[in-house]
């Protein structure tokens, strides 16, 4: 699908096998997960001055002041979903499209919101190019999709003050919600769990993390 030099092509085939070793390594068990990973371009979802970084396991700046999370987070991310084929997932901050696609190729129905047009847009050809099927919107992602809820799945990926309870609302019966939420400047990986049809839902907390701030009517104000 996409044409490169051969010496790229191994160059980048190199980089992604010892990407993938450092995610095993780092606690990511998931086949599945590691699976959509590795047949996901992530090169094509990075600014091309930063292409020969693509496989680091590092953050990068995309536009609009906003970042590609670092492969071990999306990761991880996706592996707390425990999403199954033919789910409903809906993530909250498009970016670049990444993760979104990583989503796809699990197999699950994305839906995916991004507040910015521009990175939406880009997001879309990158989306496209490469034979992914996502539903997009422009909107406010912490008030959720209703049009389309209630999602077996919600993924969150920036910093939230709390937890959105618009999208807790949006969630299915037993259905899960990833999301960091804390300071802007750091925040704790949650997952919430919806008890069967009920209003309530069990908390747990996985470690440490930094996000760019959740923006919203339910998450933070703009500066």
């Amino acid at each position: 699908m996409f044409n490169r030099p051969d010496s790229a092509t191994a160059s980048l085939r190199t980089s992604r096998e010892d990407l993938l070793e450092q995610l095993r390594l780092r606690g990511i068990t998931d086949e599945a997960v590691l699976k959509a990973i590795a047949k996901i371009p992530r090169e094509e979802f990075v600014p091309a001055t930063f292409r020969h970084r693509a496989w680091e396991d590092g953050a990068l700046p995309i536009s609009c002041n906003q970042t590609i999370s670092q492969p071990f987070t999306v990761a991880f991310q996706t592996q707390l979903l425990e999403a199954k084929s033919g789910m409903n997932v809906l993530e909250i901050g498009t970016g670049s499209g990444y993760q979104a696609a990583v989503l796809w190729a699990l197999g699950l129905r994305v839906f995916t919101i991004e507040r910015h047009a521009d990175l939406l847009s880009q997001a879309r050809q990158r989306l496209e190019a490469i034979g992914c099927n996502v539903a997009m919107r422009v909107a406010d992602g912490t008030v959720g999709w209703s049009a389309f809820a209630p999602f077996d799945r919600i993924i969150v990926t920036a910093g939230a003050p709390a937890a959105p309870p618009a999208l807790l609302r949006q969630l299915a019966a037993n259905g899960r919600m990833v999301i960091p939420i804390g300071e802007k400047a750091t925040q704790r990986m949650k997952v919430f769990i919806r008890q069967g049809e009920s209003d309530q839902f069990e908390e747990f907390d996985h470690g440490d993390f930094k996000f760019v701030p959740l923006i919203g009517r339910e998450g933070w104000e703009k500066e």
